[in-house]
Formats: structure tokens, sequence, C-alpha cells
């Protein structure tokens, strides 16, 4: 029996139904048309079903449209139109193979149909994309996979699951705004959609506000009991906190290793939250610096700023750590570094203080030189001085290769450089407050020295050597020790017989 306004071809006629013809039909907007029910116009009209399934389509409401152009195929087999119309509803909505297998059902109702073949070559196009982001997302490629998603996008306008998976590799890359910005679009239209809270907690669990992640994934699984990355994730997240605090606590209370087994576990619970693993690494840094592990702290506070380039603290942290391993350079540019994060004049002061350890580090350590402590008597010092100028004593080197002897006469010079200054006690003093004798600038020049004479001096009794050179006072010959080497005795000038051995 022919339908009120349709004449069983697949096109509407102008009969009034319910008090409306198709052209009033036609005319009326969008959205006063969808808020009439059905029964009011003609619940046994294909033709206006589709019509209203348009309309639904151009409000965005897929859901809905597929619902009425379901409708109309139902009431009318035949209806092309009906079918191209699911399929184009099925492909806003994501489902690639449903459109196809309405579309195969139209092609059989009318092989040439120009229209068909169209939508079909979008169902395919839709297709390949998911398949290609299934591929990406297998390799952990969450850049390819959001390519991909894009596209299928370009094309399922309204699939709120592509958009949700697209927000979810975003929160992956760390792109929280981005994600988030999608998910308030959904959950304005769908408040209910556990998919989207899931994602929204996610971008708050990785930007280490876990109290209000804990909330929405405890929401999600009220909505939906069995969601089991809400539940994984949630599982992750309360244990990442426990083991966090628990390092904080043993910290707090002075059981350093305890905490750096903490803060250790901690880190590999889960890889993807920059933001904890930050605090996680510059906190274990800090433990290690309390038990001598410093190279350990320097790594763990790179670390930490390879997560967060802009944490202040693990910069200080491994600046600290540097001056302690005596690499001032280092430390220099990391105090740099933090000045120009955080121009404060506790930082300008570290940056000046830093500095001056570095021209500190680079003046001569007279100290290590004569191989005695910074604490050592005059005795100590020119015991050490006698033994290491009688070793280094260019003469005794006077058969060794042209390398050799420029090494001994460096060595000799250094040695009686440092015994000048540390015996001294002005100079010493000003050594130990920073000053470089070295530095022209400093007021003071080793220029002034004479290794050869330092030693003669001390060994003829000015250095309080003990070894008296008889009565002679006019210094060395040129070569030094007369016979230029010591493979037995040789003579001091003065008459003195020194045997090396």
């Amino acid at each position: 029996m022919p339908q009120p306004g349709y004449n069983g071809s697949g096109r509407e006629t102008g009969v009034e139904v319910a008090g409306l013809t198709k052209d009033e039909v036609n005319t009326t907007k969008p959205a006063e048309f969808c808020g009439q029910p059905m029964n009011n116009l003609c619940p046994d009209c294909a033709a206006y079903y589709s019509n209203r399934s348009a309309c639904y389509m151009m409000l965005g409401k897929y859901t809905e449209a597929l619902s009425d152009a379901r409708e109309a195929v139902r009431l009318d087999k035949s209806f092309v139109k009906g079918y191209l119309r699911v399929a184009k509803c099925n492909i806003a909505l994501g489902d690639a193979t449903a459109a196809q297998s309405v579309l195969r059902q139209a092609t059989e109702l009318d092989p040439a149909n120009r229209a068909i073949r169209e939508e079909a070559a979008r169902a395919q196009s839709l297709l390949k994309c998911q398949e290609e982001v299934a591929k990406a997302t297998g390799k952990a490629d969450y850049r390819t996979a959001i390519y991909h998603l894009d596209r299928a996008l370009e094309l399922a306008v309204g699939c709120r699951a592509l958009k949700i998976t697209k927000a979810e590799y975003l929160v992956f890359l760390q792109r929280y705004p981005d994600a988030q910005e999608i998910i308030n679009e959904i959950l304005q239209f769908d408040s209910g959609n556990a998919d989207a809270i899931y994602v929204r907690g996610m971008c708050l669990y990785y930007q280490d506000n876990p109290d209000a992640a804990f909330h929405h994934f405890q929401h999600v699984l009220r909505l939906a009991p069995d969601h089991h990355k809400a539940r994984q994730v949630y599982k992750k997240a309360k244990l990442l906190k426990q083991k966090k605090e628990e390092g904080n606590e043993a910290f707090k209370r002075g059981s350093y290793q305890e905490a750096y087994s903490c803060y250790t576990e901690a880190l590999a619970i889960d890889p993807l939250n920059r933001h904890t693993n930050a605090k996680l690494y510059f906190n274990r840094a800090t433990v290690g610096s309390k038990i001598n592990k410093v190279d350990e702290a320097v790594e763990d506070c790179t670390a930490a700023i390879n997560l967060d380039e802009g944490y202040v603290k693990a910069y200080l942290r491994r600046a600290k750590c540097y001056q302690q391993l005596e690499k001032h350079d280092e430390a220099v540019r990391d105090y740099d570094k933090v000045t120009r994060l955080d121009r404060s004049q506790e930082h300008k002061r570290l940056l000046q203080d830093a500095k001056m350890q570095l021209k500190r580090s680079k003046r001569k350590d007279y100290y290590k030189i004569l191989g005695v402590i910074k604490t050592a008597t005059d005795d100590e010092i020119k015991k050490s001085y006698r033994k290491m100028a009688l070793i280094h004593h260019p003469d005794r080197h006077a058969n060794a290769t042209e390398k050799d002897k420029q090494d001994h006469e460096v060595k000799f010079k250094e040695i009686g450089e440092a015994y000048s200054v540390l015996t001294d006690g002005k100079k010493r003093a000003m050594y130990d407050r920073g000053h470089d004798f070295n530095d022209p600038d400093g007021g003071f020049s080793h220029e002034e020295f004479d290794p050869n004479q330092i030693f003669q001096a001390f060994f003829s009794g000015g250095g309080h050597g003990g070894y008296p050179f008889g009565s002679h006072s006019g210094g060395f010959p040129q070569g030094g020790f007369p016979g230029g080497n010591f493979s037995g005795g040789s003579s001091f000038p003065g008459g003195f017989h020194f045997q090396f051995s």
C-alpha cells in the first residue's frame, strides 16, 4: 500500500502529511524539523525519516541520524537514498565496515549509481586510515598514529572514539593542553563518557596532580567497572605516589639508603610520567650526594633536567655536585643557566662564588705538587721538597730523552715555586685565600723564581735543610752539579759530596 507523501520510487510527493507538505518540510530549519515528533508527521513514511536523518547530520547528531536512516530503509527496502544515508552516518561515526556492508546492498539495487561508488571509496579510505593507526600504535609511534587519526577524522567527523584515541596519544606525547581541549569538547555534550573522563584523568596524572587524577579514575570505574585502562593506570598511580612518599619519609628520618632504594623503585613504575619522574630523579640525586654517590647524583640531575629543562633545583644540585667533583667549568655553566631562569640575588651570588672557585681551580695546587696536605707544617714541607727536588733535578736526567728532560725540568720548577710560596708565611696565607701567583693581575709573578737558586739556598743551609755546603756562597755553575749526571757520587760546590741512589 503506498505511503502518504511517498510514491514508492524513492521520490517524495507533494501530498500533505500531518499538515505539512514536502516543500514546507524542506524549508523548515533542521533544528525545528528534528524537534517534531515523527507521529506528528508520518510514522510510516521512509522519506520523512530520511529527511530528518539529513537534518540530524547537519546538526552533527550522527547517532540520531543513523537511527532515522535505518528506520527509513526498514520501511522501504528499495530506498537507495536511505541506504546511502545509512552509509554516510556509519562513516561519520567511524564504522567503515558497516558502511561497506550497507553500500553493497545499495549497489545491488542500483549498480550504476555514482554516489554509491563515491561513498564506497570514502569507506575504503577510512578503513585504510584505521589500519595505519593500528600499525603505528603497535609500534608505539604515536606521532604517526595521530597523523592517520587526523586523516580518519576528516571522514569520521562525528566519531568520538577516534577523537578520544587521538587525545590519549597526545597525552603520551606530553601535549596535555591539546588533549584536554578535545576531551572538554566531548564531555560538554557527553558528560558521562567514561573513556573521555579516563583521558582527562591521564592528563592530570601526568601533570603531577595525582589526587585529582584519582578522583577521575574512581569516577570512570563507577561508570564502567570493567574499564581495564582506568583500572591499570589507577593502580600504577597509587603505587607511584606510595613509593615516592615512602622515600620522602625515609629521607626525613635520615635513612638515606632506604630512601635511595624507594626512589629507585618508584622510577621503574611509569617511565611516561615525566613530571613525577623528574622530581624522583632530583630526590634520588639529593640522597646520592649524601651517601657519597656524587657521580650518580650528577647523572640523576641530568635525567631530571632532560625531563624538565626548567628545573632550577636540579641545576643547583648538579652544580653543587660538580663542585664536589672539582668540575668547576661545568658548575659555572649550571649556575649561569640558573641565573637566566631565575635572576635572584642568591643565584647571582652563587654564580660569582662558582666563578671564583673556577679561577682558584686553575691555579697550581702547591700542596699537591709537594705531596703534602693543606695543614702541613714547615718541616713537612721542607722534607718533601728535599726529596722531590733531588728526584727531579735536571742534572740527574742529563742522559734522558728530550721529552723526559723537559718533563723533569717543568716538575723541578714547579717544586721550587711551591716551596717558595708555602714556606713564606705571608705568601702562603695569600695563597690559601685564593690568590693566584701566576695571575699577571695578582701583583706577583713567578719570573722572580729561579728554581736553581732555591735549590742552592736550601742545600746550603738557607732553607734550613740541614745540609750545609761549606763556605762556598757563589751559587751553582751553569750546568748545576759537576759531571752532569748521578751515575755515581757527585760533589756540590763548596766540597759537599752527596751519593744518589
